[in-house]
């Protein structure tokens, strides 16, 4: 018998408390509860990495000469240094895009890789177009002065 009363406490308890669930909402709220939406841990990553893009990258190809402005910290200041040279591979795609970067400093060839949603890379500007046949070119490591040139492209 006590049993019996304890149950039905229970149940009314239970009632009671739905209903009050269903008065709390107002009406004609077009609110999506979120244990409906089941975030998976892909879907949240990817979210994430979207968010984490840069908006404002040109288009680049390999072969085009560009101009990547890096940050560049000493002690507290933070200053942006340019680095100027020929695009000789890409690779990856979304947050993890990176291109590769070849110019000749004091008679020396010197590669660059740039993660380009990076926060280090400040700015990034093509100056010319090139004209290639190949998805890289590391064949111009083996090249010496001016069979190193690019022939410039106008379509683009």
């Amino acid at each position: 018998m006590a049993n019996e009363k304890q149950e039905n406490e229970l149940e009314t308890g239970i009632k009671t408390d739905t209903s009050i669930d269903v008065a709390v909402e107002p009406k004609g709220s077009n609110l999506v509860s979120k244990t409906a939406k089941k975030i998976s841990p892909y879907n949240f990553i990817s979210e994430f990495e979207n968010g984490q893009l840069k908006k404002d990258l040109p288009e680049i190809y390999v072969g085009d000469t560009v101009k990547v402005g890096v940050k560049i910290t000493e002690g507290n200041k933070e200053r942006v240094q340019p680095y100027e040279g020929v695009v000789i591979a890409k690779r990856h795609g979304g947050l993890n895009q990176t291109i590769t970067v070849r110019r000749i400093f004091q008679g020396i060839g010197v590669e660059r890789v740039f993660m380009l949603h990076s926060p280090q890379v400040a700015s990034l500007k093509v100056e010319r177009r090139g004209k290639v046949r190949r998805a890289k070119l590391f064949y111009l490591r083996d090249r010496v002065g001016k069979a190193t040139r690019v022939k410039q492209r106008f379509d683009r």
